[in-house]
């Protein structure tokens, strides 16, 4: 896309969520743009999923308009400029509205009758894309109601933190294994220990990213959470005796981190309290450091490299001696999860993963969940040859789908239709099953960095054998959980009834009923229409 494509797609997008002057917030991460939205029903969210750069909308925290990797990086900055433009724009003054000619009121006549029933047959029996849209978003708000627990919140507040790390992760990632490719094959000698460092960099100083973050996110200064953060890299923190063992630069890793911003912060808001107005610049940093440093040497630091070892020490183990298993659970469960809130939860669990190993095992285990979205996606395309609606939107959606951007199959068609998302957790299941099995055979298949899925996980995947052969055990748990969540939607996913219900053209031009009689015309399958019965009546799917 050129730069006037995502400005343009930026300047569609501005008035469809109600101005600049609705927006509290804008951000982005991998795929969506995230905005504030301070009056929601300015949002016009069916003209938002016309738009073709626009892959779908999730409304959590935050309205999420999905554009894709790559894309959403390239709109947002146009974005903000465009918003930043409106406001600092001077308000043009209303001008006095013109007196309305008065119109005569319209008055039936025998020719053209005041109200007119409309016919029964301009009523279709099938469900289209935009129904399925709907009974999505439904289930997305009845779920956010149900997330707005403490314990979800708080998890989301983590993933708020790690989420602008993201990009950073991916780039060192990628740049991690083009270091090993030339290393290997002895490519580019000068060049290695020059790549070595760009890949090492942010890793070694992630801690102090964290301890930024965390403030930020639980209101205290930025600069503070990455101060005191920044005490567990220091290198000379070899010389401090903590628990009768020396510590050492980097113990306890991002959990430390986050330890110790959240104590700073609490330690500030209590300063900010107790302090004089007039000294509370020089005490306040001051305590908070001095305090919160104390606890992290002495304490936090030791704590968290515990804890640290035993996330790196027991997921080696699930995988080593449960790996079948656990990666069927894994991969079967994590779009639940997801739908409960509870996959932020793994996020310092990936990243405590990369800190200690250079990967994580988890990540291509969970993303088998994707896959097996796209199985079934495929399936119900094929079951329903005569729903141009839903076709099309499979069709649109599946390209993100293949890339790991899973959001427009999941609310847009599976979880809807109810079966095929139970199929294509089966899917999922499948092939987090086949990953597992190699880990527990001694082929670790890892991801150098969190975010990616599907064939976007490429570049970061990384284990303890050759990269060609970690690349193939990934590759083939990809087509196992697109062949098991085809299958089993095929076959399992749409009931009969389903099938005849779903499977005709909704978008077909209806055949008008002569005005004389008052029986219902024909459908193309011969019987009488009906009203439409609701979609989560028909397939009896209940809210998550």
């Amino acid at each position: 896309m050129s730069e006037d494509t995502h400005r343009a797609t930026a300047a569609a997008l501005l008035p469809l969520v109600g101005g600049a002057g609705n927006l509290t917030s804008i951000a982005h991460c991998m795929t969506r743009l995230r905005l504030g939205i301070q009056d929601r029903s300015l949002v016009q969210d069916e003209a938002l999923k016309a738009l073709p750069a626009v892959m779908g909308v999730v409304e959590d925290d935050t309205y999420q308009i999905v554009l894709g990797p790559g894309t959403v990086a390239r709109v947002t900055p146009e974005f903000e400029r465009l918003v930043a433009e409106a406001r600092s724009a001077p308000t043009p003054q209303e001008p006095d509205p013109a007196p309305e000619a008065a119109t005569p009121p319209l008055s039936p006549t025998p020719e053209a009758p005041a109200a007119t029933p409309p016919a029964p047959e301009a009523t279709t029996p099938s469900t289209t894309a935009d129904e399925l849209a709907a009974q999505g978003a439904a289930l997305k708000a009845r779920q956010r109601s149900r997330n707005a627990t403490p314990v979800k919140l708080f998890l989301r507040r983590i993933a708020n933190i790690f989420v602008p790390l993201i990009p950073a992760l991916i780039g060192c990632g990628i740049i991690a294994g083009l270091n090993g490719l030339l290393a290997n094959f002895g490519q580019l000698p000068s060049i290695v220990p020059a790549l070595a460092a760009m890949a090492s960099g942010f890793m070694s100083l992630i801690a102090v990213f964290v301890g930024y973050n965390t403030a930020k996110e639980f209101g205290g200064t930025p600069i503070l959470g990455g101060a005191v953060a920044a005490v567990i890299v220091f290198p000379g923190v070899t010389h401090i005796t903590a628990f009768g063992q020396h510590l050492s630069p980097g113990q306890g890793g991002v959990l430390g981190a986050l330890a110790a911003a959240l104590l700073a912060v609490q330690v500030e808001k209590r300063c900010r309290k107790a302090v004089p107005e007039a000294l509370d610049v020089l005490l306040t940093p001051t305590v908070t450091v001095l305090v919160t440093g104390l606890v992290t040497l002495f304490g936090l630091m030791y704590l968290a490299g515990e804890a640290a070892t035993a996330i790196g020490t027991g997921a080696n183990w699930l995988l080593a001696h449960g790996g079948a298993f656990a990666g069927f659970l894994l991969g079967g469960l994590f779009l639940p999860l997801v739908m409960l809130g509870l996959h932020q939860a793994l996020i310092p669990l990936h990243t405590t993963l990369i800190e200690q190993q250079g990967y994580t095992v988890l990540l291509p285990i969970l993303a088998m969940a994707g896959a097996g979205q796209v199985g079934a996606a495929i399936a119900v395309y094929l079951r329903l040859p005569h729903n141009r609606s839903i076709r099309r939107t499979i069709k649109s959606a599946l390209p993100a789908g293949f890339l790991g951007v899973g959001e427009p199959l999941i609310y847009g068609v599976s979880l809807p239709l109810g079966r095929p998302f139970i199929t294509a957790c089966l899917g999922g299941a499948a092939g987090g099953a086949f990953v597992g099995l190699f880990n527990q055979l001694g082929d670790a298949v890892g991801s150098t960095a969190i975010g990616p899925s599907g064939w976007a996980l490429f570049p970061l995947v990384k284990g303890n054998q050759p990269l060609a052969t970690t690349l193939t055990v990934y590759a083939l748990g990809l087509a196992v959980s697109y062949l098991v969540g085809f299958l089993a939607t095929y076959f399992f996913g749409l009931s009969k009834q389903m099938r005849q219900e779903l499977n005709t053209a909704p978008d077909s031009t209806p055949t008008p009923a002569p005005p004389e009689t008052s029986k219902p015309a024909p459908t193309s399958t011969g019987t009488p229409t009906e009203t439409p019965t609701p979609l989560r009546t028909r397939t009896g799917l209940k809210a998550p």
